[in-house]
């Protein structure tokens, strides 16, 4: 198997972490890459497995280092972004990585790794997308609003990747993407 690197991105509440949990879950033998934010933790979440945790500060100084593969801010709040060594030592190794990130992100890795497999999930209609974003319970109404705007313009972007998957069913989308990293 050799190494690759495939990027999955799509529009907020599509289920791309969901997707990716369940191809992890079925593959050990694909790896996520663990990406840095500038977010608080969410209930559950563990620094250095689900987000490096960071602060502005610490952020910044990745910048500055040209620590990162890529990053963005999202949302209009909040700074994410890919730490460059683990990703590079992983392909080194021979191994398969995903990046889970923005749609920001994912066209800043493919200028900067051409070779890197990109990969947009859709969701089965905009009306799907609106009821999984207000039935996940973490942002309020304003936050929504703010986010299905965002959606309007990242969903445009699906043209630029490589490949297109619905998620319609979280078992098919990650049995397609599986086939494309494979």
């Amino acid at each position: 198997m050799s190494s690759r690197l495939a990027v999955i991105a799509g529009p907020t509440a599509v289920g791309k972490g969901t997707v990716v949990r369940h191809l992890l879950s079925t593959h050990p033998e694909i790896k996520l890459s663990v990406s840095a934010t500038t977010r608080e933790p969410r209930p559950g979440e563990i620094d250095g497995k689900d987000y490096f945790f960071w602060s502005q500060d610490r952020f910044d100084a990745a910048i500055a280092n040209q620590e990162l593969l890529e990053y963005a801010t999202v949302h209009g709040l909040n700074r994410y972004g890919t730490p460059k060594a683990p990703v590079l030592a992983a392909l080194a190794r021979g191994e398969k990585i995903v990046l889970e990130i923005d749609i920001q992100g994912a066209m800043q890795v493919k200028r900067a790794m051409p070779e890197a497999l990109t990969i947009f999930i859709l969701p089965p209609s905009w009306e799907e997308l609106v009821r999984r974003l207000s039935t996940r319970g973490t942002e309020d109404a304003a936050e929504q609003a703010k986010r299905l705007q965002t959606a309007v313009v990242e969903l445009a972007a699906a043209e630029h990747f490589e490949h297109t998957v619905i998620n319609d069913d979280v078992d098919k989308c990650a049995n397609k993407v599986l086939q494309l990293i494979t």
